[in-house]
């Protein structure tokens, strides 16, 4: 029965060295675990500009980390994945300072949620935009990525549920868990974050200016009095991405009616402007507007008042008119801000109220897009629906409440400014009845066309309606200055994540150790065959004799 055993034995006995070599890449080929991905989905990287050389946004954009759970992550080597609305601002901060990235699942519609749950994502996302973060940061509504949330958040919730029912499980249960449990790699790779040197803010303006006999009806100097009204269309926020544009939306309107009106009964040019930066870039258009022209145009410096429109469609049954400084009796604006009061009061309990805010030349931010204004000594006021300017929903990319509420919400806006502008203009009783009625009635289908007017670097339609109803159209671009730019937009493109699932650490470490007791039961197997061999040979003869 064995008597080839000898040579088997120094079979092995010689080549053992080189077998092993072949045997151990073998083992580990046929233990490893395949990674598969999961899932592949597009996100957004958080925005990323500069104002005045101070950075905010994110700075990073390559990602290739395991991912964890708020409640589980520890180390720069993760990557936490977690819904937005469940983040608070001390775990963002922290996250910020010591994680190695964060994933984001935005809300789908945030006007389902309660009053509490809105006012924490908009503090949570003002908290976000005041600050550079050095970490990749992303953003998805993909629903497929809550999935992978309750995933690696499940061992989270069933420990904290044994520790409250003071149910603990032993330590080589626990080892085998972690050994057992799955993981994912997040991976986003190939994204850019270069500065775009080629980066412009567009502004376009048009006038409504007389024609015909309306030339005669001017005041002493041969001109008509002036008044400027101003929007800026926000392009970006927390994400890049067309953003909510009630105030460029309610300008248009303004364009639109007055067009209509101001060819038959013209007492003075109305300029509008609209500009492509809004607060978060410090209002750079409106600053390259009036450096090119109030030095080249008197009369623009001459203008009776300028009105500047700034988040006039949020929620709120107040109008304030925000001021640098109060306008004394007797002037155009004070005359204006009782026009508006008056008429605000045919539409329920709408209130109208100033709002005093001197400049802080300190500040490198400014509050209001009027301050442009009335740094160059010009009478300016902005209207809003917010009270100041530090209110976080100003500049967020939620959708607070149903479109068509917020659609009769800016409806009456539009209303109370026109009216109030209308009555002011052509020396109307503010008490009288409505002036834009019959077929120039303001009724949300006038509005509607008007929200999904975009960028003029996306389409035509913003400079197409100016070229429609006004004259003298132009635009003109601010670009980031070569040695000192004021402000600085980078290169954002949509990503593709990879969430791959895998193995966690410890399972490699495990692995390894089976692989090298495996090896180690063989090698002595082999090196001391011979011995097993006499052994195995002594019991089979002392066996024999015994029969």
């Amino acid at each position: 029965m064995f008597e080839d055993a000898d040579n088997f034995a120094d079979f092995f006995r010689g080549g053992l060295p080189y077998y092993l070599l072949i045997t151990l890449p073998i083992l580990i080929l046929c233990s490893s675990n395949p990674v598969l991905a999961a899932s592949e989905f597009g996100v957004q990287r958080m925005a990323q500009f500069d104002v005045h050389g101070t950075p905010y946004g994110c700075r990073a954009s390559a990602l290739n980390l395991e991912a964890k759970s708020l409640y589980t992550w520890q180390t720069s080597r993760h990557c936490i994945v977690a819904r937005f609305q469940d983040m608070t601002i001390d775990q963002f901060r922290e996250i910020r300072a010591k994680a190695g990235g964060l994933v984001i699942r935005l809300p789908e519609d945030t006007a389902q949620l309660s009053l509490e749950e809105k006012q924490h994502i908009h503090l949570l996302e003002q908290a976000m935009m005041a600050q550079e973060i050095s970490i990749p940061v992303y953003f998805s509504r993909n629903p497929k990525l809550d999935e992978i949330i309750n995933d690696i958040t499940k061992t989270t919730t069933v420990s904290a549920q044994q520790k409250s029912s003071q149910q603990r499980e032993s330590a080589i249960s626990e080892i085998l868990g972690s050994i057992s449990a799955n993981g994912y790699q997040i991976v986003v790779s190939g994204t850019s974050h270069n500065p775009n040197k080629q980066s412009k803010i567009p502004i376009i303006q048009g006038e409504l200016t007389p024609s015909g006999a309306g030339k005669l009806k001017t005041d002493g100097d041969g001109k008509l009095p002036l008044i400027i009204l101003t929007a800026h269309l926000d392009t970006f926020g927390l994400v890049n991405g067309p953003l909510p544009n009630g105030d460029v939306a309610a300008l248009l309107t303004l364009v639109e009616l007055f067009s209509k009106l101001h060819a038959s009964i013209p007492k003075y040019r109305l300029m509008f402007l609209i500009s492509e930066s809004g607060s978060l870039l410090n209002f750079q258009g409106m600053k390259k507007w009036l450096d090119t022209n109030l030095d080249e145009n008197v009369q623009i410096q001459q203008a009776e008042f300028v009105v500047c429109l700034d988040s006039i469609a949020k929620v709120s049954d107040s109008i304030f008119m925000h001021v640098s400084k109060p306008p004394k009796e007797g002037t155009a604006m004070n005359g204006f801000y009782r026009t508006l009061k008056t008429v605000a009061q045919r539409y329920g309990n709408y209130t109208v109220e100033g709002v005093h805010k001197k400049i802080n030349l300190a500040d490198t931010l400014l509050a209001w897009e009027h301050e442009r204004f009335s740094m160059k000594r010009m009478p300016a006021f902005t209207l809003s629906n917010l009270k100041s300017h530090k209110d976080p929903v100003r500049n967020t990319i939620f959708q607070d409440e149903d479109p068509e509420e917020q659609l009769d919400r800016l409806e009456t806006n539009v209303k109370i400014l026109a009216e109030s502008l209308a009555a002011y203009i052509y020396q109307l009783p503010a008490e009288g009845g409505e002036i834009f009625t019959g077929t120039m009635a303001i009724t949300k289908d006038t509005i509607r066309p008007w929200l999904q007017v975009r960028s003029t670097q996306q389409n035509n339609d913003l400079k197409g309606a100016f070229e429609k109803y006004l004259k003298n159209v132009k635009q003109i671009h601010e670009k980031p200055d070569a040695r000192e730019p004021d402000f600085m937009l980078y290169d954002e493109r949509d990503a593709l994540l990879n969430i791959y699932n895998v193995k966690p650490a410890v399972f490699d470490l495990f692995l390894t150790f089976m692989i090298v007791a495996y090896l180690a039961v063989i090698y002595f197997a082999i090196f001391y065959f011979p011995k097993l061999y006499t052994f195995v040979c002594r019991l089979t003869v002392s066996k024999t004799k015994v029969n």
